[in-house]
């Protein structure tokens, strides 16, 4: 049978090479790090994932769902907490079959390449970092850590899984009428930690994802199996956009400790090991890539985040990589043996989505920092569930058209503006739902919505 070669063994890698030998291929998996389950995780710059329907549906495919629930827990909505310390409970979906589940990237990693390798056709290498490729003579190069050699790997048919900063389409870069965007943001994040009791139960609501919405930065919390919770706090780089709220403004102990108990202090109580963590863990990038075409000649794609890396803030991000996986498999079907069909086909139907939903992570940073203890958003976000209720198969929250649906992401955001315009309307010169002309809200999603089909 065919072979085929990835190119990184993140979560996307592991997960396609299921896929592929599902189909009977041999799959050949080159790793620029060695391996996590041999040498430990380094941390400090994993946010916590949310696994939800996208991904979910990709496990369930390949038949390894009923396994990574084993290290899944379930978040049903936002626990926000106020600057006072009172917190309170937004649920994300209509009860409570709708949640998202917090999982750790590294142990969903491991469990990842453990059930790959139970297929006997998949093959991992680690320390192989890659140099590039000559797609004329279908050869990736890699420089193997441990004989320190430099290598060429022939491969008729090679997927890019490589990561934000892809070497793979580095090389891309240099072909004529490739288009290629890239911007950071000026926000950085960095990992923190809560750690459980004593007796290992959590310090916090364990089925929620916590966060501490506070304008222009927050802080946010997901459990752990192990009862801990790993945070994430997002603030700017520099002093002139975030003021003392900022990592060049928090440089010493006593800054950090007073930024802390001033603006997050229930989740200052529960970090002993606050100072280490800041000052130990690296400071993590946020960055949005756009490029396209994804592929070459049916001899190369890029899947994942190699070719559309997003921010985290719609828990998309790992979804999107397992839904590109997912389409994969569909056009592979469809064109079996023709990979350029395949590359063509998938980039197609691909390429506006994960456009849509690079849009929609930045979109939902602003409403996770600002919107979520403010009084006008909240008003929407009922007259948005009302509207639900009335016209379920109309109105639908983007959200959960994002999260709990396999709706397009295109579609979401399309429909998602026009329910926003919608609610913006309504909700305009009230103060209470009691106030809601419900006459004219029906009367403005028949005439702005059509039925959509699921």
């Amino acid at each position: 049978m065919e072979k085929i070669t990835i190119v990184g063994a993140g979560l996307a890698g592991s997960l396609l090479s299921v896929y592929l030998a599902k189909k009977g291929y041999e799959v050949e998996i080159y790793e620029r790090r060695p391996d996590m389950r041999k040498t430990g995780v380094s941390g400090g710059k994993s946010i916590n994932l949310a696994l939800s329907t996208r991904g979910i549906h990709a496990l369930k495919e390949v038949g390894l769902y009923e396994e990574i629930k084993k290290i899944a827990i379930p978040m049903y909505g936002r626990m926000v907490h106020s600057i006072n310390g009172n917190t309170q409970l937004h649920p994300y979906g209509k009860d409570e079959t709708e949640y998202i589940n917090s999982v750790s990237r590294a142990e969903l990693n491991k469990k990842l390449m453990d059930l790959a390798e139970d297929f006997p056709g998949v093959r991992f290498h680690f320390d192989m970092r890659c140099l590039g490729m000559d797609p004329g003579r279908n050869e990736i190069f890699f420089h193997d850590e441990t004989s320190r050699a430099n290598i060429a790997v022939k491969s008729n048919v090679t997927i890019a899984t490589d990561g934000a900063t892809s070497p793979i389409r580095m090389e891309m870069l240099k072909s004529p009428r490739f288009d290629f965007s890239q911007e950071y943001e000026n926000y950085g994040y960095k990992e923190l930690n809560i750690p459980p009791f004593p007796d290992g139960t959590f310090k916090m609501e364990s089925n929620a994802l916590h966060i501490w919405p506070r304008g222009s930065f927050m802080l946010i919390a997901l459990p752990n199996m192990d009862g801990s919770f790993t945070c994430t706090l997002f603030i700017a780089y520099d002093r002139n956009l975030g003021g003392d709220s900022s990592f060049e403004h928090l440089i010493n102990e006593k800054r950090v400790i007073g930024f802390f108990q001033k603006h997050f202090r229930d989740a200052y109580e529960l970090m002993p090991t606050l100072i280490e963590d800041f000052f130990e863990n690296p400071t993590g990038s946020l960055i949005t890539v756009k490029c396209f075409p994804w592929s070459i000649d049916g001899k190369l794609a890029m899947l994942g985040d190699s070719c559309h890396a997003i921010v985290p803030f719609f828990g998309q991000g790992m979804n999107a990589a397992f839904e590109d996986c997912t389409y994969m498999n569909e056009c592979i079907d469809s064109y079996r043996g023709d990979w350029n069909r395949i590359f063509l086909e998938y980039q197609q139907m691909r390429k506006v989505n994960t456009d849509a939903i690079a849009d929609l992570a930045q979109e939902n940073f602003i409403e996770m920092r600002d919107l979520v203890s403010d009084p006008k958003f909240l008003l929407k976000k009922k007259i948005e569930g009302e509207l639900y209720k009335m016209f379920p198969d109309v109105f639908i929250p983007k959200y959960t058209m994002v999260t709990f649906l396999r709706i397009p992401y295109s579609v979401a955001l399309s429909r998602g503006k026009a329910q926003e315009s919608i609610l913006s309307e309504i909700s305009s010169g009230i103060t209470g739902i009691n106030s809601v002309d419900w006459g004219k809200a029906k009367l403005l999603v028949k005439t702005r919505l059509s039925r959509l089909d699921l």
